[in-house]
C-alpha cells in the first residue's frame, strides 16, 4: 500500500503553474493557432486532413481513452479493491451496446454514444473546476454556484445552439447522431445566458480578488479556455477541422497529464511492467497508449469505416449488417468503459485511497 499523502497548502494551480499552462492553456492556444492556419491555407471548409486527424483524434482523443488502463486494469490494488466494477463494466457496456444496436439500429446506437460522450466531456470540465476550487481552498456557496453556472453554460449553451441551428458540416461521431431541431430562439437564449454567467463569473472573481489570499489563475484560465474553444468549435465556425481541434485537444491532453501525475505517484519505486514504464517517464507511458489507439483505429477503419487506407491499409473487408451489430459495440467497448469508469475512479473517498485531490499533484516532475 502507498504511504499516506500529506495535505498541501492552498494553491492557485492544480499541477503547478508551469505544468498547468502546458496541459490546460497550451492545448487551447494550439487549437486557436490551428484554426488560424486552416484559414490561412484555405482548407477550413474541408474535412480534417489525415495528418491532423492522426495527431488530434488518434494521438489525443483515442489515446486518452486507453490511458485509463493505468488507473484501473493495470493496477492490481485497484482491481482487488473493486473486482465487481472492473469485471462487470465491460460486460454491462457490451450487452447494452448490442441491445441498442440490434433493437434501434446503428443510428440509435451512435446517438446514445454521442450523448454519453457529450455528458462525459462536460462533466470533465466541471471536474477540473471542482479540483481547482478544492486546491485553492474555495468553499463559498455563492462562488461555487457562479463557477458551476459559468463552466456548464460555456459547454451546454453552444450545444443547445447547435441543436437549434441548421445542419452543420461537422458532427460528434456520425452525421445525424444529434437530435437537431430545437426552435431557433433556444440557441440564442442559451448563448445569452452563457454571456450573463461569464459576466457574473468575472464580477465575482474581481470582488473576491480584493480579499482573497491568492488569485486562482488556473481556474480562471480553465473557464476562459473552455468558453473560447467551445464557442469557436461549434458557434463561430461551421468547420470539421475547427470542431475537431477545439473539441479534443483541451479534453484529452489534461486527462493524460492527470493519469501521468497520479500514476507516477502511485507506482513510484515499484517493480513490474507498469512501474518500469512510469520510471522511464511519460514518453514511455504515451507510447503504449498511442500504440493501442493505433491498433483500435486500424480495426475500425478496416472493418467499419474504410476512411484511411493510407494509414491502416485496405483489406476490403465488408461485413454484413448482422455481424456489425456484434462488432461495432465491441470496438466501441474501450470508449464506453472509459465513460463508465470515469464516474468512479476520480471520486474522493475511502474507495479511492490512491486518489486524494487534497494532496499535491505537483510533486512529480
Amino acid at each position: 500500500m502507498n504511504a499516506p499523502l500529506k495535505s498541501q497548502t492552498r494553491s492557485a494551480w492544480l499541477f503547478g503553474r508551469k505544468t498547468d499552462l502546458w496541459v490546460f492553456v497550451a492545448p487551447a492556444v494550439a487549437a486557436v493557432l490551428l484554426v488560424a492556419a486552416a484559414q490561412a491555407l484555405r482548407i477550413i471548409d474541408e474535412d480534417t486532413p489525415p495528418l491532423l486527424w492522426l495527431i488530434a483524434v488518434l494521438g489525443v482523443d483515442v489515446a486518452h481513452v486507453w490511458s485509463t488502463l493505468y488507473r484501473t486494469y493495470s493496477d492490481p490494488e485497484e482491481l482487488r479493491r473493486r473486482p465487481a466494477l472492473y469485471a462487470g463494466a465491460p460486460i454491462a457496456v457490451y450487452i447494452a451496446g448490442i441491445s441498442i444496436y440490434r433493437l434501434g439500429g446503428p443510428s440509435l446506437f451512435w446517438r446514445v454514444l454521442a450523448y454519453t460522450a457529450v455528458f462525459h466531456f462536460i462533466r470533465q470540465q466541471y471536474g477540473w473546476l471542482a479540483l481547482y476550487r478544492r486546491r485553492a481552498g474555495e468553499t463559498d456557496r455563492l462562488g461555487k454556484r457562479i463557477d458551476g453556472a459559468a463552466i456548464y453554460l460555456a459547454t451546454l449553451a453552444p450545444l443547445i445552439w447547435w441543436h437549434a441551428a441548421p445542419p452543420r458540416q461537422f458532427h460528434w461521431f456520425l452525421e445525424g447522431d444529434f437530435a437537431i431541431g430545437l426552435p431557433h430562439w433556444t440557441g440564442s437564449a442559451a448563448l445569452s445566458l452563457e454571456s450573463l454567467a461569464l459576466v457574473a463569473y468575472v464580477i465575482h472573481a474581481g470582488v473576491s480578488a480584493r480579499s482573497a489570499a491568492l488569485i486562482p489563475w488556473g481556474k480562471h484560465l480553465l473557464v476562459l479556455s473552455t468558453a473560447i474553444c467551445w464557442w469557436l468549435g461549434i458557434v463561430a465556425f461551421d468547420s470539421d477541422i475547427v470542431f475537431t481541434v477545439t473539441n479534443v485537444l483541451i479534453h484529452g491532453i489534461p486527462y493524460m497529464a492527470l493519469i501521468w501525475r497520479t500514476g507516477a505517484r502511485r507506482y513510484r519505486g515499484e517493480a513490474g511492467l507498469v512501474g518500469g514504464l512510469f520510471a522511464l517517464g511519460w514518453p514511455a507511458i504515451y507510447l503504449v497508449v498511442v500504440s493501442l489507439a493505433f491498433a483500435e483505429e486500424g480495426l475500425w477503419d478496416n472493418l467499419v469505416w474504410h476512411d484511411h487506407p493510407a494509414l491502416f491499409g485496405d483489406f476490403s473487408l465488408r461485413l454484413a449488417a448482422d455481424r456489425l451489430a456484434w462488432l461495432v459495440p465491441l470496438l466501441a467497448l474501450p470508449q464506453g468503459v472509459h465513460y463508465v469508469l470515469d464516474g468512479f475512479i476520480w471520486r474522493a473517498g475511502p474507495k479511492n485511497p490512491s486518489w486524494r485531490p487534497d494532496s499535491s499533484l505537483a510533486d512529480i516532475g
